[in-house]
């Protein structure tokens, strides 16, 4: 009920502004105060207010959204990249008594000491501070109570207006909206699985286990569950307090060396990254050492996505437009691409805005969206994977930058590009690749005559079916859906007006008759105003 009234209320204020009738107030108002400042939002900031009241799901879904240049205009994305994850902390007695749900045993048990003051609040979850009776410093993460129900109605929700979005307005599907919930759906589950987090902490634990310069913090498995987290405390300085770690002695230049390094390893060797790596989720500890938490969202690579980066790289080092033309369309799964000349025109007049820059002085980060815009404005599908992947550059370029403003990223991203390049082209590789093609021929060959057999056969016996479709885009088209979902709604609202009615009168206990006829009411009276004051097309 709350997520329905708080859509009606930001609803009818855009729709209001929009219409004739709320021209015309706004426009009566300034005659009468010229001088007042009236709090009247865009279209976008009406979105994203509306999202923050909506909540922490809500938030988390804009922010992912926000970083999508494929689904939404950048006026949209400038606005939803303002969303914070303000989130209360709930009841410390509340909180303790899940840890000790999720124990099976009381704190004293576990813990030699226990704050029971929370340290940290997040959407998902809230953070404790503690010492194991065996001694190490651990931090406790407990999963919020309900908070799988709410997130699954607030799924539910989403993936119900998302499908009528479609359904009303077909050119919608092109975008693949309903695919998007879908992938957000997988990637907030995972987070609320904590054993899925200790699973990744394990995994870059062992992809860094010979690597001094990096800290993965020990989880603790024998307390983790689906709904707790036990994991070692790091304690060191964010990347953000430039004045403490100056005044410590640390190496700026070398922290965004190892940072760098780190991310680009996780990339372009392991293709299993960090996806969050702002400098909320980074320490810095004792010989420059850089720790890392908060492990719920991380992004895989598939090998095309990461030969793209690849290749992509050693082009835009070479200025070479033809060599990211064909990395962005294997990336785009595109074998034989009707407007290639057009693509590599256009990212060619893309690099001459660089091309008098010298590779030290290229913001990689920034190369690699506007390429991707281009690929989008030719309405190619991009795989989604690569936004995450676009969003931790761009983050490790900021983390960079802040700490040494003259090291650049692209020179120490070539060397591991060269080398990804290199891999595909061992005897191995090359020798599996001629062993695949060979195959394709020979299945081609034996299945060739049984499927021209089959064709000839259902020509013969008049079985041949023809596929008719009807384009959605046709004029008549639209207008007759639009017609008949319009009587389809007014019947629906005349029937809940006149149910509730009924319902009233034969049983006035009920309170659902009361708000079902409020409800149609204020519908009604909005489709006449719109039908006397909307803007005649």
């Amino acid at each position: 009920m709350q997520i329905v009234k708080i859509l009606l209320k930001h609803a009818m204020r855009e729709w209001f502004y929009r219409s004739r009738l709320g021209r015309s107030y706004l426009r009566h108002q300034m005659r009468r105060h010229p001088k007042a400042q009236l709090q009247v939002h865009t279209t976008p900031e009406r979105v994203r207010i509306t999202i923050e009241e909506l909540g922490p799901t809500y938030i988390k879904f804009g922010q992912i959204l926000a970083d999508r240049p494929d689904m939404i205009s950048e006026r949209f994305r400038l606005e939803l990249k303002k969303l914070q994850s303000t989130a209360y902390p709930f009841d410390d007695s509340t909180a303790i008594k899940l840890i000790q749900d999720e124990l099976g045993a009381v704190l004293e048990a576990v813990f030699a000491e226990f704050d029971t003051h929370c340290l940290a609040a997040a959407s998902i979850g809230q953070v404790y501070q503690a010492r194991l009776v065996t001694g190490e410093e651990v931090v406790v993460k407990i999963q919020r109570p309900h908070i799988e129900k709410k997130i699954r109605l607030d799924l539910y929700l989403m993936h119900y207006i998302a499908k009528q979005f479609v359904k009303n307005y077909p050119e919608l599907a092109a975008i693949n909206v309903v695919g998007f919930i879908d992938e957000f759906e997988d990637k907030i589950h995972r987070e609320l699985d904590y054993t899925q987090e200790a699973a990744n902490i394990r995994r870059f634990e062992f992809m860094f286990q010979n690597d001094s310069t990096v800290h993965i913090p020990k989880v603790f498995t024998q307390y983790t569950t689906h709904r707790l987290l036990v994991m070692e405390k790091i304690t060191g300085i964010t990347p953000d307090h430039l004045d403490k770690l100056k005044e410590g002695g640390y190496d700026m230049h070398q922290i965004a060396v190892n940072g760098a390094n780190i991310l680009l390893k996780m990339i372009l060797e392991e293709g299993f990254f960090h996806a969050d790596p702002h400098p909320g989720n980074l320490f810095i500890l004792p010989g420059n050492v850089i720790g890392m938490i908060d492990f719920g969202m991380v992004g895989v690579l598939r090998p095309r996505e990461m030969n793209f980066l690849a290749q992509f790289s050693v082009g835009l080092v070479r200025q070479d437009a033809r060599a990211i033309a064909s990395a962005l369309l294997t990336l785009c799964d595109v074998k034989f691409y009707d407007r290639t000349e057009d693509l590599e025109f256009s990212l060619d007049q893309l690099l001459k805005q660089y091309r008098h820059l010298s590779i030290e002085e290229i913001d990689f980060s920034k190369m690699v969206q506007d390429c991707l815009n281009v690929v989008i404005s030719f309405k190619l599908k991009i795989p989604s994977g690569i936004f995450m992947l676009a969003k931790a550059v761009a983050s490790l370029e900021k983390f960079a930058g802040q700490l040494d403003p003259t090291i650049s990223i692209t020179p120490l991203i070539l060397p591991y590009a060269k080398n990804l390049v290199m891999q595909r082209y061992t005897p191995r590789k090359i020798a599996s690749s001629i062993y695949d093609t060979l195959m394709d021929y020979v299945t081609l060959i034996n299945t060739l005559p049984g499927s021209v057999n089959e064709i000839l056969y259902k020509l013969k016996e008049g079985t041949v079916h023809h596929q008719v479709h009807i384009d959605d885009q046709n004029p008549v088209t639209r207008v007759l859906r639009l017609i008949g979902s319009r009587v389809t709604a007014a019947l629906l609202i005349i029937g809940v007006f006149v149910g509730s009615s009924i319902m009233i009168i034969n049983t006035p206990e009920r309170p659902y008759g009361l708000f079902a006829l409020y409800f149609s009411s204020v519908l009604i009276l909005l489709l006449l105003i719109k039908v006397l004051f909307g803007r005649k097309k």
